[in-house]
């Protein structure tokens, strides 16, 4: 990120090893309060990110680096539980989105964009995170662009 820019493209991360928590969003009703709570609360500095018609949040540290996301619970996040959910990168999303219904747990979200948001058997959720995935979905998005 450069001081010129309002937003954060996350997409400028480097790639991480599998495993890795790789970011945290929050999704919420009001993310623009929330946003303010947090921004004060631990000093993160708020960039937005442009979604359609509306926009989330990317939080800062101080000299830029982006920590975390604050998400409203609408558009493609309507279906997201509203908490701190952990993204973690996996080798293969398909594989990892099967293993999960193997295993007893849900796919609450996705596959889409690379990532699904899933919950393990004890209810705790999750989002697994594959940055070379490809959905049906992402395709049609390009055709847009």
């Amino acid at each position: 990120m450069t001081p010129e820019h309002d937003h954060v493209d996350v997409g400028e991360l480097p790639e991480p090893p599998v495993g890795a928590v790789v970011w945290t969003d929050l999704t919420v009703e009001d993310a623009s309060g929330v946003r303010d709570f947090y921004a004060e609360v631990v000093g993160w500095e708020p960039h937005e990110h442009p979604m359609e018609g509306y926009a989330d949040f990317v939080m800062a540290l101080p000299d830029g680096e982006p920590v975390s996301g604050i998400c409203h619970r609408r558009g493609p996040n309507a279906n997201v539980p509203a908490l701190w959910l952990p993204y973690v990168r996996v080798a293969a999303l398909d594989d990892a989105v099967e293993a999960v219904r193997r295993r007893g747990g849900t796919v609450v979200d996705g596959p889409r964009s690379g990532f699904a948001v899933v919950a393990d058997p004890a209810g705790a959720h999750l989002a697994l995170f594959d940055p070379h995935h490809a959905t049906a979905d992402d395709d049609a998005h390009a055709d847009d662009a």
